[in-house]
């Protein structure tokens, strides 16, 4: 009986720019994906083709993949020029592009591989199963999606693999169903521009306008951390981890990276064989990973169980880190503080506290000395107040000064084919081999054992990326030089480069089935974000008999009347107001956030426990 085949899995890193790509890879991601020179969703993480290009020339080497954000809604005068930026990311050996707008579908680009990202909404098996048919490799779950609910779409389409988000920040709506920031602001979400409007304090006031809760981020979640799950999304058909964060630094994510890729090593050793890595070797650190060092907001698995998490999961005191306690203040003076610790303390940490008006207010360390506190800027503390540490600068520095390295096992073996020619075969966990033959005129016996020198030169692998594994020594009692071994050794690493690079395997576009219909019925509504004329033609060709444009085309219209944000957050839920009991109806709806100028109207669907988010202009 034939073993069935592993299931490859993937940590998927995020990358504002190629350095920090480069350092995922060499943390251990199997993949990355980055922002091109436009039409990512995250605007101020852009780069160039170029960037792209020596990222892929690295990552490739360990069979990590690099994929392009191509995911915001295109307008039809960009159509052209997205076609040219498909194509130069193609040429520089991106292996995928995550895209929104169906409108890729109609272009003229070449063959390569289409994942459907978060912002297609991907929620049920029905949407899954069409988007699969359409052509597209692989499928971004949203976020709110339960184990259960992860099943149900992989049975719908057990042949297409499927990303979900294990860790960082949460949009609080479904993502790409969030108009607010542009309906507020101007600034459209889709189009990478989010103004992050669930970040701000509201004030929540009943139909009479009492204020129920003052002054609290009502819309703000906490950071999403599923590292002691990733066992059941596997199970559940997940084979792709995604970290989310195209805006963090590379301090971040090496150490999210490096601690989700022991997490995974963990699954991976335990599963008996059902799973493997899909990249190779093996990544050395420097520093040991610690999650709850890097920044959050708290930490929530989300609605992974099919409930909301019973400790909550919104961050209301404040949407920035907050981080861990570490003491209280004894007494506070202009220009030194007494605390009583529980840690101790770094000059450079960031520290911060709750104020009288519940406000989160965050300062630096000058200088520690003992319980004796040095702030950067004056601080008026009163006695008792908490103190956090929401930045460890020790180990901040030792993560961004550790020297992280990834080393591919290669085994050698050495031999004597005549008198004069010797020749040495490499390979490497890839599965790559490469085999190299030198001319030593006239070589002698030794008097002297040579096994051990010639390993000692063999092994001497530093400034590559690879480690030896066996030597295999047949060279007998033969004297050959120092020099020629190195030699040869190097040329071969060279060679073995080279093989790698020639067999690199791409996955390609896979065909559109014509007959595939619309999952939702024929009217296609705002919802849908349909913004370009090819994307028109896409939806139509596929059964579609009406079409609303996306809200940032039409400037209004219909839009007006289409909720702002859809949550599977409930306000009431998390306040312990649910209308399914008795302490929900002491509050009288409609209830409204009102942040400023900006007032929001919520109104909630109970039976499909829901909340929809209205702008009220």
């Amino acid at each position: 009986m034939n073993k069935p085949v592993p299931t490859p899995l993937e940590l998927l890193a995020p990358a504002r720019n190629a350095d920090t790509a480069i350092a995922a890879v060499l943390a251990g991601a199997d993949a990355v994906y980055i922002g091109a020179s436009s039409h990512g969703a995250r605007r101020a993480a852009a780069n160039s083709v170029s960037d792209i290009a020596r990222v892929a020339d690295i990552a490739h080497k360990y069979n990590a993949k690099v994929y392009a954000t191509v995911n915001t809604i295109i307008y039809d005068d960009e159509l052209a020029g997205v076609e040219r930026l498909v194509g130069e990311l193609y040429r520089a050996g991106v292996d995928a592009l995550i895209v929104q707008d169906m409108a890729l579908l109609r272009m003229d680009i070449p063959p390569i591989e289409l994942h459907a990202s978060t912002q297609c909404d991907i929620r049920d098996a029905a949407k899954a199963r069409f988007l699969a048919d359409v052509g597209f490799s692989r499928l971004v779950l949203a976020r709110e999606l339960s184990l259960a609910e992860i099943a149900e779409i992989h049975e719908a389409v057990p042949g297409t693999p499927l990303e979900a988000f294990v860790h960082g920040a949460l949009c609080v709506s479904y993502s790409g169903d969030c108009r607010a920031s542009y309906s507020i602001t101007g600034r459209s979400a889709n189009r990478g521009e989010c103004a992050q409007i669930c970040r701000l304090p509201f004030d929540l006031v009943d139909a009479g306008g009492r204020v129920l809760v003052g002054g609290k981020h009502l819309l703000s979640l906490r950071d999403l951390n599923r590292s002691a799950v990733l066992g059941e999304m596997a199970a559940a058909g997940v084979s792709s981890f995604k970290i989310e964060g195209r805006l963090k630094d590379e301090a971040y994510v090496k150490n999210t990276v490096g601690a989700y890729s022991r997490f995974l090593d963990r699954l991976v050793s335990e599963s008996g064989g059902r799973y493997v890595r899909q990249s190779c070797g093996e990544s050395r650190l420097g520093f040991n990973p610690s999650l709850d060092k890097s920044f959050n907001r708290g930490f929530t698995p989300y609605f992974l169980s099919g409930k909301a998490p019973a400790k909550g999961m919104a961050s209301m005191s404040s949407p920035k880190a907050i981080g861990l306690k570490v003491g209280r203040v004894e007494k506070c003076g202009p220009k030194m503080i007494t605390a009583r610790l529980d840690v101790p303390l770094s000059n450079g940490d960031g520290l911060g506290y709750f104020n009288k008006a519940g406000i989160f207010t965050g300062f630096r360390l000058n200088r520690v000395e003992g319980d004796r506190l040095f702030p950067a800027s004056p601080q008026t503390i009163a006695p008792g107040t908490v103190l956090y540490r929401n930045r460890d600068k020790e180990f901040d520095d030792k993560t961004s000064a550790a020297k992280t390295t990834r080393l591919i096992k290669a085994d050698m073996a050495l031999r004597v084919v005549s008198d004069e020619r010797i020749v040495l075969e490499m390979t490497d966990e890839r599965g790559r081999s490469a085999s190299v033959a030198m001319t030593v005129p006239a070589m002698q016996r030794a008097v002297t054992p040579q096994e051990g020198p010639r390993r000692r030169i063999l092994d001497k692998l530093g400034g590559t990326i690879y480690r030896s594994g066996r030597i295999i020594d047949l060279a007998g009692d033969y004297f050959i030089p120092a020099s020629a071994l190195a030699s040869l050794r190097r040329d071969c690493v060279e060679a073995l480069d080279r093989a790698a690079r020639a067999t690199y395997s791409y996955s390609y576009r896979l065909p559109e089935d014509m007959s595939a219909s619309l999952p939702h019925g024929e009217i296609l509504s705002v919802h849908d974000n349909v913004a370009n004329r090819l994307a028109s033609e896409f939806y139509l060709s596929h059964g579609a008999a009406a079409l609303a444009p996306a809200i940032e085309v039409d400037g209004g219209g219909e839009s007006t009347d289409a909720p702002v944000m859809t949550t599977r957050y409930c306000l009431r839920r998390e306040l312990g107001k649910c209308l399914k009991y008795p302490e929900g109806k002491e509050w009288k709806g409609p209830l409204c956030l009102v942040s400023g100028q900006t007032r929001l109207r919520l109104d909630f669907d109970c039976r499909a426990c829901r909340m929809n988010v209205y702008h009220v202009r």
